[in-house]
């Protein structure tokens, strides 16, 4: 079906990582960063240049696109979505992306810093992409294939069944999102535009990659209150927040129950945020395990610490809030099985060995599944996600386009 197909993504991908679209976790606007939208505009003129007439951007940074069934019965409606926005853990201003073809195995020197290059002793991967081409950014940025290379790929499906209206297909739609980075990827999606009965989000890594567990997660935010003096005369008046706040990370597990000591299944607690005085001092952490019940379990370990280094500081007062952030997938999924298989027929026929993988994060797809929406992951070819050693095989974008083409003739035929 595609063997005469002329492919896109690579052009496509190229030109979406030269615009900045970095989101701000700090900011409270919605989208967090008004140039998201830079990229956003740009896909809606291309699905409007390649004949797609449902095309609509609003006013939070959403693009909602459909392609029309083309089969007279009717059939359930699948979503493509992915995120325009890259992360903030690495700059993405003046992206310089370089492709390096018919890749050999040898080091890759990212020539604007010389500190920066990607070997196969530490991206194993790329034992497997020896003779595929592979695009890197320069060495002072990262790339942006998180999640652009999902962008372009879905991008790339709706130029081929527009070049291939004999191919039969039902309703697509098409959901691109900003602040996916910032966990902000769906707070205010319309699913009646998206109106799709299941969906897919391309935003996973290795070729072959359907994800359709991930972590359920928590934020907890301790405040910690003293009471400020000025430390002239300070004896037996000053409580310090920060001495508290900074004895309790101090106190928290360093061998276990971290992502510097955990892979695989197990969870953790992490510490992301730490600001104050010392009158008062904040301490962000997320909790994570695909048991959600563990969630509770975390929580209580923390409040049992929180209260030891109360006792160690009189005087100083806590509050303990929790805040949910997202649910394991795998739960809204087990009700929907077909998704799932639909997604590993669309690999044999595209060639693919399916690898059932987990996410030791979340995505907009496991919001969107306690949404109404089940969506699993789907690989993109992504790799070394938020560091300037970020890189991603062309050969593996193409293999994705395949893969979704036939989930929506699969789709088709099955219904």
């Amino acid at each position: 079906m595609m063997n005469d197909y002329s492919y896109t993504v690579k052009d496509r991908f190229l030109r979406y990582v030269q615009i900045d679209t970095q989101s701000d976790p700090f900011s409270t606007t919605f989208p967090s960063t008004e140039k998201q939208k830079n990229l956003s505009r740009l896909l809606v003129d291309e699905l409007k240049a390649i004949g797609i007439q449902q095309v609509e951007l609003d006013d939070n940074g959403y693009v909602y696109a459909r392609i029309v069934s083309n089969v007279n019965k009717k059939i359930p409606a699948i979503c493509f979505c992915s995120h325009v926005d890259t992360a903030p853990d690495c700059s993405g201003t003046g992206v310089k992306p370089i492709v390096h073809y018919n890749y050999t195995g040898e080091p890759l020197f990212l020539p604007d810093d010389a500190e920066q290059t990607i070997r196969i002793e530490e991206h194993p991967y790329l034992r497997e992409r020896i003779g595929d081409d592979i695009i890197t950014a320069s060495g002072t940025t990262l790339l942006g294939a998180d999640d652009k290379a999902g962008v372009a790929i879905i991008m790339d499906m709706a130029n081929f069944f527009q070049k291939n209206p004999q191919i039969p297909h039902g309703d697509i739609s098409i959901l691109f999102t900003p602040d996916e980075e910032v966990g902000r990827g769906v707070d205010k999606v319309d699913l009646k535009k998206v109106n799709a009965d299941f969906g897919y989000t391309l935003d996973g890594g290795e070729r072959g990659s359907l994800e359709d567990e991930n972590f359920s997660a928590d934020q907890v935010v301790i405040n910690f209150y003293g009471v400020s003096a000025h430390p002239g005369s300070a004896k037996d008046k000053l409580v310090n927040a920060i001495k508290a706040a900074s004895s309790f990370i101090e106190s928290l597990p360093k061998h276990g129950l971290s992502p510097e000591t955990t892979d695989n299944r197990d969870g953790f607690v992490h510490p992301v945020h730490f600001s104050g005085s010392t009158e008062q001092a904040t301490v962000h952490l997320i909790i994570r395990d695909f048991q959600t019940n563990k969630l509770k379990l975390y929580e209580q370990l923390l409040e049992e610490k929180l209260n030891i280094v109360l006792l160690q500081y009189p005087g100083v007062r806590a509050s303990f809030e929790v805040q949910e952030q997202y649910r394991n997938m795998k739960e809204m999924l087990d009700e929907s099985p077909d998704v799932v298989e639909y997604a590993k027929e669309a690999m044999a026929r595209a060639g693919i060995d399916h690898r059932p993988m987990i996410i030791r994060g979340g995505t907009d797809g496991a919001r969107l599944s306690f949404m109404g929406l089940p969506c699993p992951n789907l690989f993109t070819g992504e790799m070394a996600l938020h560091s300037k050693q970020e890189y991603v095989s062309v050969q593996d974008m193409q293999k994705s386009v395949d893969t979704i083409v036939h989930l929506a003739v699969i789709c088709a035929e099955k219904n």
